[in-house]
């Protein structure tokens, strides 16, 4: 008798969680996601994913949150969006996400956090590192992260990403054409793919109560990437780049998941694919 995949839940079928959606959907799970767009939940619908309107604001906005919490695993990756809200409001969201995965019976999280948790000190980051309120580099993610694991009644992964590149999005292209640009830091990158597959690896050997640093294991300096995506892809590269004495710089470790037996198929962000 084959063994019925773990049902999945993602919050947010943006441009991670929808290929990971179609990816796992591939491989045998049921899944059902949440957009904030009706054109997309209708463009998702007619591709075969099943997906609500869903957003927090913190409290919950949309449709019925019963299916999308009626899962075995919960997939959540929503952006604190930072620029437009006070660090406390990716906190309340997780709080109110929390309460209803709880209340839901959800067995199983994984949690989307970044590399910007840590902060910038001139040398290697590990998820060992002690961090607080007072030393991380994004507070939002970080206190989202504390909410998660506090009291918990379920198993949680966090996964911070590094900077999510590759197919439509260059890093080069950026920051084209523009003056003292920081590009003397190493890059923490990850490629689209690899991140997809991350996540189905977390699934799939069952890699539970952890946190991972999810980054390409090579770490060129910006600058490179920069020049190279200019140079290969045919736009200008930046004008100028900041002093080398200037520039706040972390390398983040993914030896902790490179452990698990995970293979990156792009290791080397110099050799990312792009679609411009």
């Amino acid at each position: 008798m084959v063994e019925k995949k773990p049902i999945v839940g993602i919050l947010g079928l943006g441009w991670i969680g929808e290929p990971l959606a179609r990816k796992l959907r591939d491989s045998g799970h049921s899944v059902v996601g949440t957009t904030t767009q009706t054109q997309k939940k209708q463009r998702l619908q007619e591709s075969g994913i099943s997906a609500k309107l869903l957003q927090f604001n913190p409290l919950p906005e949309g449709e019925e949150t019963k299916e999308i919490f009626d899962v075995d695993i919960l997939y959540i990756n929503i952006p604190p969006s930072r620029r437009t809200n006070p660090d406390s409001f990716h906190p309340e969201q997780i709080t109110q996400i929390r309460s209803l995965a709880v209340n839901a019976g959800v067995s199983k999280i994984i949690y989307v956090s970044a590399t910007s948790v840590y902060p910038d000190l001139g040398q290697e980051a590990y998820e060992s590192d002690e961090l607080n309120l007072s030393n991380t580099g994004n507070p939002a993610l970080w206190q989202a992260e504390q909410i998660l694991w506090e009291n918990k009644s379920y198993d949680l992964t966090v996964v911070r990403f590094g900077g999510l590149l590759g197919d439509n999005r260059i890093p080069g292209k950026y920051f084209s054409g523009k003056e003292n640009v920081a590009g003397h830091p190493p890059a923490n990158y990850v490629y689209r793919n690899d991140a997809v597959r991350a996540i189905e690896w977390i699934i799939s050997q069952s890699l539970w109560n952890a946190t991972y640093n999810v980054v390409a294991p090579i770490h060129p300096k910006k600058i490179e990437i920069y020049e190279e995506n200019a140079k290969s892809l045919g736009f200008p590269p930046p004008k100028s780049y900041e002093s080398v004495s200037l520039s706040s710089w972390k390398q983040i470790s993914p030896a902790l998941f490179l452990k698990t037996g995970f293979k990156f198929d792009y290791p080397d962000p110099l050799k990312f694919p792009y679609t411009p």
